[in-house]
């Protein structure tokens, strides 16, 4: 979908069955339109519809759709491309064509009878059979060529991907075989561009990339993989698409790109540390200078005791030692009509219990509580929150995304964090700005925003396998003063419970 803003756009947008989020999009006073299922609204039911009616202020980009309940989004996504004003120019020299390339996971089942499955045993659901790039795995699988996207292109021609990284599971990296590519926007925000070879894009991330074609006319693979550098099993289905000069006959057999081995974890560091804001008059990067309430969540994977599971445990998450526990009410219903008992509002601002997060495995989950707690924020509050990845049970990766808001990354490293030395080491300048971002296996991620848009706002990791498990929170981000500053009111056709 793509909608040219024209300072405020009216988009409209109908889904059967299931709740849809617009992934990336503001929803500015507007959660009622946000997407997430029992959070902002309740499932829509089979045969009823529900029109999520919003406006896109201030924002231009890629971003995208999904469904947001069980592991729906397997399926049921797609890009969501918001032009720049008419005549305004992009920051970087204008492309010949542009393309959407979104990175996906295929199951040959149905996807909810194997999330059931793995939640039955109290394990992970299997793996998925197949990654894919525009619906599609390419010729490396048992397939034929029709499954395989391709993209014809002109000798000379510069050329925009919106890559979109739709995977339930996996981090991707990204290549196309003989081209560098430059990275010039990252989740609509536009970034200093820089040239790379390969990139790396976590669930949830969009990252738009210019692709010249300047060699020799031929068929040139596109392909993706996963990457993982913590001990957990991974696998290394890659997906494939072609990039292919026109009139190039489709007899030519395609190179292959060089991509990172799967745990070249210098490689996902550097290609990290070279992602800035554009920071210009234009394009300012309005990075808070001052913090009013820092907060610090420890991201914790266990084993819980589950007497109906058929292991007699189950693999659990956790933040700050807290499994989020799914309503049955929409939780923005609730908090805007003040109804009591679904929610509390204690969830806490730093673990309760200090340990080495990163040091040897501990077994143990330090006595995770299950609870439907979430955090107040006041309206127009500066917040730093500090992810910290942990050693319980393992030590992963975690995309984080947080519905309602862009946010700067500050500061990444790995180990602990360090309150006393590792803010000075802060980027307070050109951070970049995103709403996904990954936290290092074994370290930690630093990001900073202001709380000016009001209602509540889920926080989740973006690998669906760890939100399944609980990996999830909320913020209430309380109205503010003004005539503007207080959450609108629900949709006459907002679904029941």
């Amino acid at each position: 979908m793509a909608q040219k803003e024209s300072g405020i756009t009216e988009l409209k947008n109908r889904m059967h069955c299931l709740p849809a989020c617009r992934h990336g999009l503001k929803q500015f006073r507007n959660g009622w339109a946000d997407g997430p299922a029992y959070i902002t609204q309740c499932p829509i039911a089979t045969g009823r519809s529900y029109v999520y009616d919003f406006n896109v202020t201030g924002q231009r980009g890629t971003l995208w759709w999904h469904a947001h309940i069980l592991w729906l989004r397997a399926t049921v996504y797609g890009a969501f491309v918001i032009l720049p004003k008419q005549g305004d120019p992009f920051p970087f020299p204008q492309p010949y064509q542009e393309a959407n390339i979104v990175l996906g996971e295929w199951w040959n089942a149905d996807v909810e009878e194997v999330e059931k499955q793995g939640n039955q045993l109290g394990l992970p659901p299997n793996m998925s059979d197949a990654h894919t790039i525009n619906g599609k795995p390419g010729p490396l699988f048992p397939c034929s060529d029709k499954h395989t996207f391709a993209m014809e292109v002109e000798r000379g021609k510069t050329y925009l991907l919106r890559i979109i990284n739709s995977a339930l599971n996996d981090e991707l990296f990204f290549a196309v075989a003989g081209h560098n590519m430059t990275v010039v926007e990252i989740d609509a925000v536009y970034c200093k561009p820089f040239q790379t070879e390969a990139l790396l894009i976590a669930p949830g991330q969009t990252t738009n990339v210019l692709v010249r074609a300047d060699r020799a006319p031929g068929r040139y693979f596109m392909a993706a993989r996963p990457f993982m550098d913590a001990p957990l099993p991974v696998d290394e289905k890659m997906a494939t698409a072609i990039l292919q000069y026109k009139g190039v006959p489709n007899s030519v057999v395609p190179t292959l790109p060089r991509l990172p081995a799967r745990n070249d974890t210098a490689f996902a560091d550097a290609y990290n540390d070279k992602l800035r804001s554009l920071n210009t008059p234009r394009f300012p990067a309005n990075v808070p200078l001052v913090v009013d309430r820092h907060l610090f969540y420890t991201i914790g994977l266990g084993i819980n005791p589950c007497v109906t599971c058929l292991n007699g445990t189950q693999l659990t998450a956790s933040l700050n030692n807290i499994t989020f526990v799914m309503p049955t009410v929409g939780l923005l219903q609730a908090h805007y009509l003040n109804v009591k008992g679904v929610f509390r509002l204690d969830f806490p601002d730093n673990p309760p219990t200090p340990f080495n997060y990163t040091g040897a495995p501990l077994t143990a989950n330090l006595g995770t509580s299950l609870g439907t707690r979430l955090s107040r924020l006041a309206f127009n509050t500066t917040v730093e929150l500090v992810l910290q990845d942990t050693n319980l049970l393992s030590v992963d990766s975690h995309p984080f995304h947080l519905h309602g808001y862009n946010f700067f990354v500050v500061g990444t490293g790995v180990g602990n964090f360090d309150p006393a030395r590792d803010p000075s080491k802060y980027n307070l300048v050109d951070p970049p700005e995103r709403n996904t971002v990954g936290v290092p296996t074994g370290g930690w991620t630093a990001i900073r925003f202001r709380a000016d848009n009001p209602g509540v706002w889920f926080m989740h990791c973006h690998l669906e396998l760890h939100t399944t498990w609980g990996l999830k929170m909320a913020f209430v981000v309380e109205n503010g003063n003004g005539p503007d500053q207080s959450v609108l009111p629900p949709p006459s056709d907002l679904p029941p419970c």
